[in-house]
């Protein structure tokens, strides 16, 4: 069997394995580089030269110096004055997609939508106003950043490492500003003018009661003397239940203690405050003969005869008392990253309580809360959690978990000294790219060594800033794609392009390659996608004997704007549960403002960058 219709079986089984997502993309990159060494395709000798690459390198150096601002609180200033626009929705937009764009160009695209995710949540709070309104914009306008320059997105750095192989020379890092610029201010315009019109309203999803409906699940339920609950711990109580019914505070002598901070044993006169409903409460004093609280009953025993006999057959469902004080239970809400360790795991396989000290207390999905029993839950990319914890404890906790808090953030304005440190290691970095004294991968890295050195970013969190799934992604896709380009797979994929396109000009043929790589883009990683579509890009240029430029400017560009689906960037999945999208959703703004893309880009590539 030819080489290159191995190469095509192994991308299509990579591809069909990325779209079905029951293993993660970073296990999927691994499973494709090491059978394409099987198989002969990728010298073994080369198989892990990738994680060597100088695209690898620098997406690490930009992930730690994306960390070193948030630490630093450069962004925090930023966001500061974003939470003073006002109530006009119009000016929300403005404020929190404008500058989500600006911070893309120069940090993370996933780190910037991170920092200002809380705030959006923020503002949607305190003006009534829907999240989703203004979280799908906030999600396109990080995309749409990151192409206005070199390290604003993976697939910038991989084409840019792509043509330094090919000519020699790399784009610099303000090469893909001409076009990137034109492309995001033109998208930036739609998304303010038109576009947010087209995304679907989650009315009444903004706040925690809203999404989570929480005061009409928890109950005091008292231990007595005859329960099997006294005596016990609360682990032991957990054990007993065979059932994860989380239990918030214990109220003792008129004093109450946060449940993740009580470690005594239960005993009589205890009052249980619970999250649970009416199947849970039944469970509650059938196994531990937990009850109801006296001054619950009576409330209760009022209730019913206010509402009269039930009609006779017809069985009344229990309601939970619903006046249950809440104050000073640390409830915070966190949304699951892509890279969580807690995706496709359940919350009795992560030991939340024992490992990191958290409640979990319930979960939204699609914007409303899941009924199912919480052990049974296997956690998502987007699911938005409510959990109790000790205040200390819940930042390192959520961090490890992979976990992104959305409750209000503290801003961080006390350290000017830091702030002007890290904007200054930056700057010379980049002056340092724009000289041509140093590569981008080693002025990067440089700046972020510099940046772990001086104290800016400590140096826990400068690992723990590095997405590992990405790197592993991209140094096991790099001897892939190469092996696309080596086996002529490349090339019969550009020949039967060109073929189809012979009696068309080029630029057909380079509307069809930027139309390719943008569906790609929806249905795998965006790095995946550009690794996979430069050797073709470079191909098609061969064979209409045109410049590489425009078409690896293409690739970049369409690989970048992955708005048509919630799976195509981290972006879109980290949206999804707190403004409450369904995987439709997101075509209604995605497929107009990725025409609004294609129609813009094209003329603005010929332009700056002639075939």
């Amino acid at each position: 069997m030819a080489d290159s219709t191995l190469v095509f079986i192994v991308l299509g089984l990579t591809l069909a394995a990325f779209v079905w997502g029951r293993f993660r993309y970073d296990l999927v990159a691994l499973s494709a580089l090491l059978g394409s060494v099987m198989l002969g395709l990728v010298p073994g000798e080369e198989a892990f030269m990738g994680f060597g690459h100088p695209a690898v390198i620098t997406v690490a150096a930009v992930l730690v110096l994306s960390r070193a601002f948030e630490h630093s609180g450069v962004v925090d200033v930023i966001a500061e004055q974003v939470l003073k626009v006002g109530e006009r929705l119009f000016l929300q937009l403005a404020a929190l997609t404008g500058t989500v764009v600006v911070l893309s160009g120069f940090m993370n695209n996933v780190g910037a939508l991170a920092l200002l995710l809380p705030v959006a949540m923020r503002l949607a709070r305190e003006h009534d106003t829907s999240p989703s309104l203004l979280l799908m914009p906030l999600a396109f306008g990080s995309l749409l950043g990151g192409l206005t320059t070199l390290i604003g997105t993976p697939p910038n750095i991989i084409i840019a490492s792509y043509r330094s192989s090919v000519t020699g020379e790399a784009f610099g890092m303000f090469s893909f500003s001409p076009v990137g610029v034109a492309v995001a201010m033109a998208g930036l315009a739609f998304i303010l003018l038109i576009g947010w019109r087209l995304v679907p309203q989650r009315a009444g999803k903004a706040s925690t009661e809203a999404m989570f409906d929480t005061a009409h699940y928890l109950v005091e339920l008292r231990v007595s003397d005859a329960s099997k609950a006294n005596g016990l711990t609360l682990h032991e109580l957990q054990q007993e239940l065979e059932e994860t019914i989380p239990v918030l505070a214990v109220v003792r002598d008129e004093k109450r203690r946060a449940g993740h901070t009580f470690f005594g044993v239960l005993r009589e006169g205890d009052i249980l405050l619970m999250e649970a409903g009416p199947e849970e409460m039944k469970l509650l004093e059938d196994k531990v003969g937990l009850s109801l609280g006296k001054e619950a009953e009576d409330e209760e025993k009022e209730d019913e005869e206010k509402e009269g006999e039930v009609r006779e057959g017809e069985e009344k469902e229990a309601e939970p008392p619903t006046s249950v004080d809440t104050e000073g239970l640390q409830l915070l809400e966190a949304v699951v990253r892509t890279d969580s360790m807690m995706v496709n795991h359940t919350v009795t396989q992560l030991r939340l309580h024992n490992q990191f000290g958290l409640h979990l207390v319930a979960v939204a999905r699609d914007g409303g809360r899941l009924k199912q029993r919480l052990h049974d839950i296997r956690f998502r990319p987007g699911d938005v959690l409510l959990l109790q914890g000790g205040e200390s404890e819940l930042a390192e906790s959520l961090a490890t978990l992979g976990c992104l808090p959305l409750a209000k953030r503290n801003f961080n304005l006390g350290q000017p000294r830091r702030l002007l440190v890290s904007l200054g290691i930056f700057a010379a970095a980049i002056l340092a790219i724009l000289l041509g004294v140093l590569p981008a991968a080693v002025a990067l890295s440089s700046a972020a060594l510099v940046s772990l050195l001086v104290g800016v970013l400590p140096l826990r969190e400068g690992y723990q800033a590095i997405d590992g799934p990405v790197i592993v992604l991209l140094g096991a896709m790099i001897p892939v794609g190469q092996a696309l380009e080596t086996s002529g797979g490349a090339a019969l994929i550009a020949e039967t392009m060109l073929t189809w396109g012979s009696e068309w000009p080029a630029i057909v043929t380079l509307v069809g390659l930027f139309v390719l790589s943008m569906v790609l883009s929806n249905i795998v990683n965006n790095a995946a996608a550009a690794l996979l579509m430069a050797p073709i890009a470079a191909s098609l240029a061969r064979g209409f004997d045109a410049s590489l430029d425009p078409f690896l400017m293409a690739v970049a560009v369409s690989a970048s704007c992955a708005f048509l689906t919630p799976i195509g960037h981290q972006s879109n999945t980290l949206v999804m549960g707190p403004g409450g999208f369904s995987f439709s959703d997101y075509w209604k703004l995605g497929l107009p403002l990725s025409l609004v893309v294609l129609v813009v880009a094209i003329p603005m590539i010929l332009l700056v960058w002639p075939l």
